[in-house]
């Protein structure tokens, strides 16, 4: 079976596009940023649940949705980005140490991808600029989701 998770801040407000890239955009674009775990399994779906409660999410400052559909339906687009396979990721290195040292989890975990979802608001955006100052191709695969 395979989950989606994303996680969010709960108090994160939308904010200045400006702060991510290189060279000023013409337009007032705006952004949110969220992270998403793909999680590939088999055995307990709750446990699963409960994992990444414990794990994932800080409980006072973040909310996790589910199904992999993007948050927002009001963003002009979705930027989606991620570590290559062959390219060190700490984030998920931890994680899956700290799977692989629970006695008993109730789930095989088969594969696990981190995702990060920049969500861009505003009328008149277009992903070109983010992807060019965002992406470094040597080490991130990515994708475009067009919401709006």
């Amino acid at each position: 079976m395979t989950h989606f998770f994303e996680i969010l801040g709960k108090f994160d407000t939308e904010s200045d596009c400006h702060k991510l890239l290189y060279a000023p955009h013409p337009l007032p674009l705006k952004y949110r940023e969220g992270r998403l775990y793909k999680i590939e399994f088999e055995g307990d779906a709750e446990a699963l649940t409960a994992f990444v409660q414990r794990v994932l999410i800080d409980s006072i400052s973040q909310e996790a949705r589910t199904g992999g559909q993007p948050a927002f339906e009001k963003a002009a687009f979705v930027l989606e980005y991620g570590m290559k396979g062959a390219a060190l990721d700490l984030e998920k290195e931890m994680i899956l140490n700290y799977y692989r040292s629970m006695p008993n989890p109730a789930f095989e975990l088969k594969k696990l991808t981190l995702r990060t979802r920049i969500y861009v608001f505003g009328e008149g955006a277009e992903p070109a600029q983010f992807v060019r100052d965002i992406v470094n191709p040597a080490i991130h695969t990515h994708e475009v989701l067009k919401v709006a």
